[in-house]
């Protein structure tokens, strides 16, 4: 006997109003699923991401790449490089405090996105 699968298996239908409709397509959209796929993993009781929130967190990732980059750059001006030689101390120490802070911020904003609801 052959074992089933979904394409041979009858639908579930699921009965709704057409701004409803437009709504879960829209859903489905985000998460980056057809509407059948999207509307099986909701039934089952898995939690669907949504694609959106996935690339904000790599650009996110990136961005922190490049502050830790120019992290790296202005520790030469704490080794007393003289390709640093025209920067002030008062300025350099400010914007390590700033990409810090970003930095912290960044991390937040990645854990909103990647945490379940439920655990914010």
């Amino acid at each position: 006997m052959e074992k089933p699968t979904r394409k041979s298996s009858p639908p579930a239908k699921v009965y709704c109003l057409p701004d409803e409709r437009r709504q879960l397509e829209g859903m489905a959209r985000a998460a980056g699923l057809s509407l059948s796929a999207y509307l099986l993993a909701v039934g089952l009781g898995y939690r669907v991401s949504g694609i959106l929130d996935n690339k904000r967190v790599e650009e996110l990732a990136r961005i922190n790449g490049d502050l830790g980059r120019l992290g790296g750059l202005l520790k030469l001006w704490l080794t007393d490089d003289p390709r640093t030689a025209e920067f002030g101390e008062a300025t350099i120490r400010a914007l390590l405090s700033k990409i810090e802070y970003t930095q912290s911020k960044m991390l937040e904003v990645m854990r909103s996105v990647v945490l379940p609801r439920a655990g914010r």
